[in-house]
C-alpha cells in the first residue's frame, strides 16, 4: 500500500467520523437543545437530526413526558396554631425545552421547593377544620399559584394532590370526642324530628278519626231522627184508625189496638236486665172486656151509621152505664188457672 492510498483511506475515516458525529437521533418524549458555541440555537425534535460536527453541540437532553415529584412530609402550622404533618405529589411537564434549560438551574429540585413554600403557605391561612374538610380547595389553590410561579421556566404543573394530612395524636383525641358528640347531637336532633312527625301523623290520624266519627253521627243522628219521623206518622196513622173506628162503633179494631199496646208493654217489662216484680190484675180479661162499653157508647154517640144523634136522645145517652165484664165476651187469662 502507498502513501497515497493510506492518505486516502484516513480521509474516508475521517468522513465517517464526520458524518457519524452529524447524525444524531431523538428518541420519543425528549427534546435536546442544540448549542453552537456554546450559546443556544435550535431544539432537536424526536427522530434522526443532522448537525454540525464539532461546531453545534447538544446542550440539554429534556424529557418532555408528564413527570412526577414527590413532596416529602413537613410540619404545617395552621391559621388557628394547630400543628399538622402533610405530604403532596406533584405532576409537571415540561413544554419548552430551551426555557427549562436555561431560565432554571436544577429543575426538580426549584418545583420541590416551589411546592413546599407554596404549602405552608397556603395551609397556613386556614383553620384545621377547614383544612380537613376542603382538601379539593387547597389542592385548587396550590395547583394555582405553583402553575403560575413555574410559567417562565417552561413548565407546567398538571396536578398538585395533598396525600395526608395529619394531626398530632392528643388532637385527634380531641376530635374523635368531637365527632362523637356532633354525632350524638344529629341522632338527638333526629329522634325529635321523628317524634314530632309520629305526633304530627297522629294528631292528622285523630282529627281524620273525629271528622269520619262526626260525620257518621250526623248521619246517625238524620237517620234516627227520620226514623222517629216515621213511626210517629204511623201513630198518627194509627190513632186515626182508632178514632175512625170507635167512631164506627168498631169494637174489634179498638180491642186489638188496645191488647197490642198492652202486649208492647209487658214485652218491654219483661225484657228489663234488672230484677223485677210484676203485679197483674187477677182477672186481665176485664181489661179487654171492659171494651165492649167503648163500642156501646161510641153506637150511641155516632149511630149505627157513624152519624151523631142530635137533641133529647143524645143527652140520654151521654152518660151510659159501664157494661160489666160478665156481659162481654170472655177472654181467657193466661195468668190465672182455669177453673176445674
Amino acid at each position: 500500500m502507498t502513501g497515497f492510498d493510506i492518505l486516502v483511506v484516513a480521509l474516508v475515516g475521517f468522513v465517517i467520523l464526520v458524518l457519524m458525529a452529524g447524525i444524531k437521533t431523538v428518541p420519543q418524549g425528549y427534546r435536546y437543545t442544540i448549542e453552537r458555541f456554546g450559546r443556544y440555537t435550535r431544539t432537536l425534535e424526536p427522530g434522526l437530526n443532522i448537525i454540525a460536527p464539532f461546531i453545534e453541540t447538544i446542550g440539554a437532553k429534556m424529557n418532555v413526558m408528564e413527570q412526577v415529584l414527590d413532596v416529602p412530609t413537613q410540619e404545617v402550622i395552621t391559621k388557628d396554631n394547630a400543628s399538622v404533618s402533610a405530604d403532596a405529589v406533584a405532576f409537571y411537564q415540561v413544554l419548552n425545552a430551551a426555557e427549562a434549560a436555561y431560565q432554571v438551574a436544577n429543575l426538580q429540585n426549584a418545583i420541590l421547593n416551589l411546592t413546599m413554600t407554596n404549602i405552608r403557605s397556603v395551609m397556613g391561612s386556614m383553620d384545621l377544620d377547614e383544612l380537613l374538610s376542603n382538601r379539593e380547595v387547597i389542592n385548587d389553590r396550590l395547583l394555582r399559584v405553583v402553575d403560575e410561579a413555574v410559567r417562565p421556566w417552561g413548565i407546567k404543573v398538571t396536578r398538585v394532590e395533598i396525600k395526608d394530612i395529619q394531626p398530632p395524636t392528643d388532637l385527634v383525641a380531641a376530635m374523635g370526642r368531637q365527632m362523637k358528640a356532633e354525632r350524638e347531637k344529629r341522632a338527638q336532633v333526629l329522634e325529635a324530628e321523628g317524634f314530632r312527625n309520629a305526633q304530627i301523623l297522629r294528631a292528622e290520624g285523630a282529627k281524620q278519626s273525629a271528622i269520619l266519627q262526626a260525620e257518621g253521627q250526623r248521619e246517625a243522628a238524620y237517620r234516627e231522627a227520620e226514623a222517629r219521623e216515621r213511626l210517629a206518622e204511623a201513630e198518627a196513622k194509627a190513632t186515626k184508625m182508632v178514632s175512625e173506628a170507635i167512631a164506627a162503633g168498631d169494637v174489634q179494631a179498638i180491642n186489638y189496638f188496645v191488647a197490642q199496646k198492652y202486649t208492647e208493654a209487658m214485652s218491654t217489662i219483661g225484657s228489663a236486665p234488672n230484677s223485677k216484680i210484676v203485679l197483674m190484675p187477677m182477672e186481665a180479661s176485664s181489661l179487654i172486656g171492659s171494651l165492649g162499653g167503648i163500642g156501646a157508647i161510641a153506637r150511641d154517640v155516632f149511630g149505627d151509621n157513624g152519624q151523631g144523634k142530635t137533641g133529647a136522645s143524645a143527652k140520654a145517652n151521654t152518660t151510659p152505664a159501664r157494661p160489666s165484664p160478665s156481659r162481654s165476651t170472655p177472654v181467657v187469662n193466661p195468668f190465672t188457672k182455669p177453673e176445674e
